[in-house]
C-alpha cells in the first residue's frame, strides 16, 4: 500500500481526557499540519481530542477528511468514552462544513482508507481504538504492506508503557531490534507546565520528516502473486 500524498493521519481519543495539555498538544499538532500545507485524515468525529485536532487544522485553513463507518453515521457519530456516556457526535456542525466525510462499510475499511490516503501517522492520547490503530499501521510497515512512519506525541508520558512493551518484545525475542524505530516517540519537556507551552506539532512534523527506513527490511513482498491472484490482503484483485 503506497501513497504519494503529503496528507497525514491522526489517531486519538473521542474524549478530551483529564488534562488540559492533551488538548493543547492536539491544537499544536493541528496548526502545524495546516501551516505545513499538509492535509489531515482522521476518524471523522468532533468530540474530544479528535474534534480539537481537526478543528485546529480548519482554523488555519487546512484541508480535513474524516473517514467514518456507515454504522456510526446512522448512530449519529462516534461517542465520547470515559465519564461522558451517551454523548454522540453531530456531523457537519457549524464551522466544520468544510470537512469532507468519506463513508465506508466497516472499521476495517475505515483503517485501510485512512492508510491509503496518507504518507504517515500521528498518535495523540486515546483509548482502545487509538492503541489498536497505531499498532496495526505499525505492523503493516513491519510486514511491508506499506512503508510509513508512526509518530507518537508522548504527552505526560502517556505512551511510555508502549515504549516499554516494545523493549520487552525485543528483549524476549518477539521483535527484531531494527524494528524499534518503526515508532518514533516525541517526548517534550519533563515538566507539565513546560509541556503546555511546548510546540508539539513542530516536533512531531520534524520527527515525521526525518524518519528513515529501508523498505527492504520488510518481512514480506506483497507484490508476489500466487496462482494468478495478488497476495496483498488490503489491495487484492
Amino acid at each position: 500500500m503506497s501513497s504519494a500524498s503529503n496528507a497525514v493521519a491522526v489517531y486519538c481519543g473521542s474524549s478530551p481526557g483529564t488534562e488540559k495539555v492533551f488538548s493543547l498538544a492536539a491544537i499544536s499538532l493541528g496548526h502545524a499540519i495546516a501551516n505545513a500545507k499538509r492535509s489531515l485524515v482522521y476518524g471523522g468525529g468532533d468530540k474530544g481530542i479528535m474534534g480539537v485536532v481537526s478543528g485546529a487544522v480548519l482554523e488555519k485553513g487546512g484541508k480535513v477528511t474524516g473517514v467514518i463507518p456507515s454504522a456510526m453515521v446512522a448512530a449519529g457519530g462516534e461517542s465520547e468514552k470515559g465519564d461522558s456516556r451517551g454523548m454522540t457526535v453531530k456531523l457537519n456542525l457549524a464551522g466544520r462544513e468544510e470537512i469532507e466525510h468519506v463513508v465506508v462499510d466497516s472499521m476495517h475499511e475505515r483503517k485501510v482508507e485512512m492508510a491509503k490516503r496518507v504518507c504517515g501517522f500521528f498518535g495523540l492520547p486515546g483509548g482502545f481504538g487509538t492503541f489498536e490503530e497505531v499498532l496495526e499501521v505499525t505492523t503493516w510497515t513491519q510486514l511491508g504492506i506499506h512503508n510509513k512512519p508512526v509518530v507518537l506525541l508522548n504527552v505526560l508520558s502517556f505512551f511510555e508503557p508502549l515504549r516499554q512493551l516494545i523493549d520487552n518484545g525485543i528483549q524476549f525475542g518477539f521483535i527484531k531490534p531494527a524494528s524499534k524505530n518503526l515508532i518514533l516517540f516525541v517526548d517534550g519537556p519533563s515538566s507539565t507546565a513546560e509541556q503546555e507551552g511546548f510546540n508539539w506539532g513542530e516536533a512531531a512534523l520534524e520527527a515525521l520528516e526525518t524518519w528513515q527506513r529501508d523498505a527492504g527490511d520488510a518481512l514480506f513482498d506483497w507484490t508476489v502473486k500466487t496462482e494468478g491472484k495478488h497476495t496483498d490482503p488490503l489491495n487484492s484483485t
